[in-house]
């Protein structure tokens, strides 16, 4: 496989919305040690409200099927995270644009505009320990790949091992953002909740390529 159609793309967003209504549970124990236990449900919230939209997804262009689940994000998440994570997918399907396939290159510029938008939505950057300490380098793997030339799987490979290592780093991290920032020095040791979310994201994109 050396490019995504749009089945594919409608496909990855199913499975990973199965895989977040699956770990609810996890998010919101993560989210407990930060902030108010509550991502995994609203994230659970958004992607239920994605699952509905899927069969409506399937005749149309992978950056329609982007944007409508970023839209529909937005509306069924609760608090904070929902425009963050709306703003991912609705980001990376403007950029796709009229795009019937995507490859690493549109992956690279994709996600480089997500990472734009979520740091201008949330005022935040790498180091603040929030999704984007995994968001951003998995954009920057996916950057390095592009200019390498690499395969697709590669690719994707290496965005998701760099998400995972961006989710290890916030134990690290004190945050500087959201509810988490009020947690201070005892935050150290815990990963962040929307890290983890994205780094799941960019596992169900290398799974399904490999």
């Amino acid at each position: 496989m050396n490019k995504l159609a749009a089945v594919d793309v409608v496909n990855i967003i199913a499975e990973f919305s199965k895989v977040i209504i699956a770990n609810r549970d996890y998010l919101n124990e993560l989210d407990g040690k930060l902030g108010d236990a509550d991502f995994g449900t609203s994230i659970c919230a958004g992607c239920c409200a994605v699952e509905k939209i899927i069969p409506e997804l399937g005749s149309t262009k992978p950056g329609f099927a982007l944007g409508k689940t970023g839209t529909t994000l937005v509306k069924s998440m609760g608090g904070a995270s929902g425009p963050l994570f709306g703003t991912i997918f609705m980001k990376a399907g403007k950029t796709l644009g009229e795009n019937t396939e995507v490859g690493v290159q549109e992956l690279a510029s994709m996600f480089a505009a997500s990472l734009a938008g979520v740091k201008t939505l949330g005022k935040s950057d790498v180091g603040d320990k929030t999704l984007i300490d995994a968001l951003a380098p998995a954009s920057v793997a996916l950057e390095a790949a592009a200019a390498n030339n690499s395969s697709l799987q590669v690719a994707l490979a290496d965005a998701s091992a760099a998400a995972a290592q961006g989710v290890e780093d916030t134990k690290n991290l004190v945050a500087n953002r959201g509810r988490a920032h009020y947690v201070g020095e005892r935050a150290l040791g815990h990963q962040d909740a929307g890290a983890t979310a994205i780094q799941m994201l960019f596992k169900v994109f290398a799974d399904y390529v490999s």
